[in-house]
This record gives C-alpha cells, sequence and structure tokens, in this order.
C-alpha cells in the first residue's frame, strides 16, 4: 500500500502470541505489530491512533521489562465508556495489541477455557487516566494518559483544517491538509515515542485478578 514512509520507521511492538503456537500459526509463538498494522484496523492514520499505539508499547514495556509481552495475558482498563469520544478506537487499538477483548472475544479452549480473551477489555473503568494495563498473571498494573498537545499542529493547520472540514477546501488545500496531518503524527511517532511528556505512566495499584477461568466465564 502506498503509506507514507513514517509509517515503516515507527517502532515495532513484538509479542509472544501462545495461542499462535497451540493452533500452529507460528513456529516460535513470536507475533510484532508495526503502526502500520493500526492504521489497517482503524481505517486511518490519526492522533488518537497513534497515541493508543505508543500508550500500549510503553505500557508493555514498563509490565514485563526485558521480557517479550504475553498477547492475551493483559487486561485492558478504559476510564471512559465505549461510545464516547475516541475512546472505541484507541480501545480497538489495544485489543490489536494485546488481544484483550471485551464479551465478543474468543472464548477459550477446553474445559479450562486456555487462552480466552473474554471479558478482558473494560470500559468505564474507575481509573484517572485514559488507560491502565494489567498483567494477569502478576496482578501488576500501570495507567497511562496522552498528552497530544507536546506535539502540536502546524500552525498553517488553523486555516486549512476548517475548510477541510466543511469542504470547501481547493485540491490543493486538501492536499496540504493532509500532509500536514500526517506530519504531526509522524512527530509523535519518530520523535516521541519515548517523550515521558506524552505518554506519562504510572503505577496503578489495584488487586491482583483472578484466575483466568473465573475471570472469563
Amino acid at each position: 500500500m502506498d503509506f507514507p514512509r513514517f509509517f515503516a520507521e515507527a517502532p515495532e511492538i513484538s509479542l509472544r502470541e501462545p495461542l499462535a503456537v497451540f493452533l500452529g500459526a507460528s513456529g516460535s509463538g513470536t507475533i510484532s505489530y508495526s503502526y502500520a498494522d493500526a492504521v489497517k484496523l482503524a481505517g486511518h492514520s490519526c492522533p488518537t491512533v497513534a497515541g493508543a499505539y505508543l500508550m500500549v508499547r510503553k505500557g508493555l514495556a514498563c509490565l514485563y521489562g526485558g521480557d517479550p509481552p504475553e498477547r492475551g495475558g493483559i487486561e485492558v482498563h478504559m476510564r471512559d465508556s465505549r461510545g464516547q469520544g475516541t475512546t472505541g478506537v484507541s480501545a480497538a487499538v489495544a485489543t490489536l495489541l494485546t488481544g484483550a477483548a471485551p464479551e465478543t472475544g474468543f472464548g477459550g479452549i477446553g474445559p479450562d477455557r486456555r487462552f480466552a480473551r473474554r471479558n478482558l477489555l473494560h470500559f468505564e473503568a474507575p481509573i484517572d487516566s485514559l488507560m491502565a494495563l494489567r498483567r494477569l498473571d502478576t496482578g501488576r498494573g500501570v495507567a497511562l494518559d496522552l498528552h497530544a498537545g507536546i506535539v502540536p499542529p502546524d500552525p498553517e493547520m488553523a486555516i486549512l483544517f476548517p475548510k477541510a472540514i466543511a469542504g470547501t477546501a481547493s485540491k490543493d488545500q486538501q492536499v496540504r491538509f493532509a500532509q500536514l496531518w500526517q506530519d504531526r503524527v509522524a512527530r509523535m511517532l519518530l520523535e516521541h515515542a519515548d517523550d515521558p511528556e506524552l505518554i506519562s505512566i504510572h503505577e496503578w495499584e489495584t488487586e491482583a485478578p483472578a484466575d483466568a477461568l473465573q475471570r472469563n466465564p
């Protein structure tokens, strides 16, 4: 696809996927996701998609350190309701990367429901941050926030954005609008991926999760 070049330059996220090994989809069980994968899921590239991608990346790195994160072994908690603002978009990106799903997710295999991902994504969670991630095995959690204002749009967008939204932009203005829109996303992913001012994180003190069978009835 004719994606912008920076999509391929953005940091990747690699996880261990036990279900892929069990069902023969992967010999090693390692699955790597790129920013382009998140864009394919969402159908567009924007600060919300990039921000969700970076929040999950930072949360997993904090929770697992130098070990590969386990896809399917992580809960995702969203502060807002699924229909509020861009919460659903961020949650979809989190599901792609972690495997955590709502009530529609995979229910597991066998009587002990191994590899279940159902009910691992929660909305309207009692958290102050936008998103929180929690390991099922240890119960350790982290809460994350996105501060997109740290990477402001180009000043020219003040003129182009209203015209693009209203449908009154000329062809050249629309092209310029799209270029500047993606320029902001590129700066987030390439220049600020590890910027603590863009993605803030702190330990989430919470009770250890119940066992996987109890969590996925």
